[in-house]
């Protein structure tokens, strides 16, 4: 594996006026470029690649994110969620529970 850890940031943007909601293109290259920035701020002692992704098709759950190789889906992420995510799942492998995409579909944590 190249990566340790492998960091999908959704930057679709759909036409105006489609009938889905899209992460959007301008707040997934702002996250994505936050999660590179803090990442090679720390210069952690494991491979980590943040970047940037077309569609995952849950866009209608908010800003996508998914972390790779455990296949994570995270939904609703903001900027002030990446230092948390970070620390947690990338660094200490305990997934963000609040964001992840399972408690959306199932209201339960895993």
């Amino acid at each position: 594996m190249i990566y340790d850890k492998h960091i999908f940031i959704c930057t679709n943007q759909r036409p105006e006026g489609a009938p889905r909601r899209s992460c959007g293109q301008a707040h997934g290259l702002e996250l994505t470029d936050l999660f590179k920035k803090k990442l090679k701020e720390l210069n952690l002692p494991i491979k980590v690649r943040a970047q940037s992704t077309a569609c995952l098709d849950i866009c209608n759950h908010g800003q996508t994110v998914v972390v790779y190789p455990e296949g994570v889906f995270y939904v609703g992420v903001e900027n002030s969620d990446v230092d948390e995510i970070i620390n947690e799942h990338i660094i200490n492998n305990r997934p963000v529970t609040r964001l992840l995409y399972r408690i959306v579909q199932t209201g339960s944590p895993l």
